[in-house]
């Protein structure tokens, strides 16, 4: 089997290119919910944490 034959026709087949296209995007849209559920996650432990110190403060602990 000649080897550069091979690869032009490898090279100019789109067979699987649509499936890449939409693993990528997927892969983007995890990426981005990752960074918004930890933003998320950072903003709930801070409100949690003032309203356990001003129960504190409230109860006189």
């Amino acid at each position: 089997m000649k080897l550069l034959p091979f690869l032009k026709r490898v090279a100019h087949d789109e067979c699987g290119s649509t499936a890449i296209e939409y693993g990528l995007i997927a892969s983007l849209i995890v990426i981005a919910s990752i960074g918004a559920f930890e933003a998320v996650a950072n903003e709930n432990t801070g409100l949690w944490a003032v309203v356990s110190d001003k129960v504190a403060n409230n109860l006189g602990e």
